[in-house]
């Protein structure tokens, strides 16, 4: 199959350990997909030279450049959805601003930069971080153009701090997901570009069809937010013949989903399929004469004695040295080594034998199960494998999965009910396949959770049903950012939940009132660690005094939430009762006065972040007075301040060497 093969563990010997359950497992074979992509794509050899239908230049199609013309799915987005400005929306049709360089509110610019968001008291340790790759993706979008071509190159107008697209993904007819590019390490040692750039990266070799391309990026490298004006696909179109072929080839495809056969799997590069053993063999000259059961003896003389065999006729004159076996070693010694598996590999050694897949299936080591870095493989049967498998599960995370139907919310509802009883964290960011019954279901059955995220799950409402989380009592991070919720059930679920250290209310919809949740907040979470209202409305100062009385926090952010012409004391008070602050995002509040930032300056000792972007009225006297009197600082945020002019950068940057703080001082264009 393409992604699932059904079948058993390997036949074991007598000796062997008991057998498994007698019910067929579903086992991912990463193996067989990765190999098909190594062969070049979906429809190989059809419109290439190596094709059995030989075509003439007019049944070639013809070469077509096309801009976006909608955008499927993203993960985040600096703008809000009800406005124009920094939204995904943004890359759909022709660029608008490139070449010019600067930043520019018609582009599309994501939430975070650089590491700082890691390095915040917020921050969280990735589920299952085995799974990573080398490169991991930190956001993405998801894009679909007017018509399907052969992909030959794709160009991504960059206008502002490029450098942050590693991987391009094209989405084929037979609903598989194939990289056409990943960056590689000699990409990422090559400094970041200082200007804009049209980003056409060469692309795999295929012959499959496409109209659908997703973008990932990392923000590692990067010294201030990228912006993103434009995505082109270019390519190849097909003829009404080859279309016919294709259609042809996709219907054979499903009818014949079969997985590599596992010597296949198991070989090694250029053994000729035989690996080591066979290689010995033939060395030995081994001709066995089985007769008609031959193969069942053979497999018994490879368990049972292939070692002695080997041991009493020594190769080229070896002497045989004492044989250890990684099965020798002590179960748990091996459920130790397995636990550092990501979990392609452990269904891998699933294929090797009996006993590797007796221990490559333990509960112990499906504790934690992330699908996220697998988003283009997950579906509805590995849920089903896994939920055989994890009986012990205890933290999930599926974001990012099940954007094209591959996981049903039924499969999900029925995974959550068998094995979400002890779960402790759940994240469910950016999954398109949630309904009002599946939150229903988490409201039920995870009555345990300490941890729920759903960011990025509901643009529209009211799409979903929040109100069964209402019977949630123990949580201590809840992420809603750019999800849309009701207030009367938001300030119910922070009643519920006083052992609540993060939440992030980042973009939650204009109908949530963020005075009257500062006062729950400040009444009923005394224990809040982090809270993010990064663009969330209608806070007031009166709001702000509120989350004065939140004693134990570390982390703010305002940025775009507080729209009035001034503070008042809500930021001396809040400075004042909460010296614990690390980190203070005042992105665009206008109402900042002078007299705030001498506050800062005074009362914020152990500020590591400070976010004064866009910020009016500040002066080169504050910016000194807070660098020489914060110092703990590490990143200061003067991008877009009015009075910070161009010849200021020379003294900002002699400043940022002196201080040892990383000062970020852009300007628009």
């Amino acid at each position: 199959m393409s992604l699932l093969a059904y079948g058993e563990p390997a036949e074991s010997s007598e000796t062997d350990s008991p057998a498994v359950e007698t019910e067929p497992d579903v086992l991912v074979d990463f193996t067989a997909m990765l190999q098909r992509q190594r062969q070049g794509g979906e429809y190989g050899g059809w419109f290439g030279c190596d094709s059995k239908m030989q075509t003439t230049q007019s049944d070639q199609g013809y070469y077509l450049e096309q801009y976006v013309l909608g955008v499927l799915d993203f993960s985040s987005q600096y703008g809000i959805d009800y406005s124009i400005s920094y939204t995904a929306a943004n890359v759909i049709g022709r660029p608008t601003k490139f070449p010019a360089y600067g930043d520019y509110p018609e582009t599309f610019p994501m939430r975070t930069y650089g590491d700082w968001w890691q390095r915040a008291p917020s921050a969280t340790r990735e589920i299952q971080p085995q799974n990573l790759p080398k490169l991991e993706t930190h956001d993405y979008v998801v894009v679909y153009f007017e018509e399907f071509v052969v992909p030959t190159e794709v160009a991504i107008f960059e206008t502002f701090n490029p450098g942050a697209v590693v991987r391009i993904w094209a989405y084929g007819l037979t609903k598989n997901w194939t990289c056409l590019w990943e960056a590689t390490e000699s990409d990422l040692a090559r400094p970041p570009p200082l200007d804009s750039r049209r980003f056409a990266p060469p692309l795999k070799k295929t012959t499959m069809l496409t109209k659908t391309l997703r973008i990932d990026f990392n923000h590692s490298r990067l010294n201030y937010y990228t912006e993103i004006d434009a995505i082109m696909l270019c390519g190849r179109t097909v003829t009404k013949t080859q279309n016919l072929l294709a259609k042809q080839q996709i219907t054979q495809h499903s009818r014949t989903l079969v997985s590599p056969p596992p010597e296949v799997i198991g070989s090694a590069p250029g053994d000729g399929g035989g690996g080591s053993i066979s290689y010995k063999l033939r060395t030995l000259k081994f001709q066995p004469n089985c007769g008609e059961d031959g193969a069942t003896k053979l497999h018994e003389f490879i368990n049972n004695d292939l070692v002695q065999f080997l041991a009493d006729n020594c190769v080229d004159g070896e002497k045989a040295a004492p044989q250890i076996f990684l099965t020798d070693l002590p179960f748990e010694i091996l459920l130790r080594i397995l636990s550092y598996l990501d979990l392609k590999s452990l269904f891998r050694v699933g294929h090797v034998s009996r006993t590797f897949y007796d221990i490559s299936t333990h509960p112990l080591l499906y504790a934690e199960i992330s699908l996220k870095p697998y988003w283009d493989v997950a579906s509805s049967e590995l849920l089903c494998t896994l939920a055989r498998r994890a009986t012990m599960l205890r933290k999930l995370d599926l974001s990012w999965c099940g954007g094209f139907g591959n996981v049903s919310p039924t499969e999900f509802k029925k995974f959550l009910t068998q094995r979400g009883d002890n779960l402790t964290h759940l994240r469910l960011n950016s999954c398109k396949f949630l309904n009002a019954s599946c939150i229903e279901n988490v409201g039920i059955v995870c009555d345990n959770l300490i941890e729920l995220s759903l960011r990025n799950c509901a643009t529209e409402p009211p799409l979903l049903n929040f109100s069964c989380l209402a019977n949630l009592k123990n949580l201590e991070r809840l992420d809603l950012f750019q999800t849309y919720f009701e207030t009367e059930l938001l300030l119910s679920m922070l009643e519920g939940n006083r052992k609540l250290k993060h939440l992030n209310l980042a973009f939650c919809g204009v109908s949530v009132n963020m005075d009257n949740v500062a006062a729950h907040l400040a009444t009923y979470n005394t224990q809040l660690i982090s809270l993010d209202l990064w663009k969330a409305h209608f806070l007031s100062s009166r709001g702000l005094q509120s989350l004065a009385r939140l004693h134990q926090l570390e982390e703010l952010d305002l940025g775009w939430c507080m729209r009035e012409a001034s503070l008042g004391d809500g930021l001396f008070q809040l400075l004042s009762n909460c010296p614990k602050l690390k980190k203070l995002f005042l992105s665009a509040v206008r109402g900042t006065t002078e007299r705030d930032l001498m506050h800062i300056a005074a009362l914020g000792k152990n500020l590591e972040q400070l976010d004064l972007m866009g910020i009016l009225n500040i002066t080169h006297e504050r910016v000194y007075d807070i660098l020489v009197n914060c110092p703990k600082l590490q990143l200061l945020d003067l991008s877009f301040c009015d009075n910070i002019m161009d010849r200021d950068f020379d003294l900002l940057a002699e400043w940022s060497r002196q201080f040892n703080v990383d000062i970020k001082s852009s300007r628009r264009h």
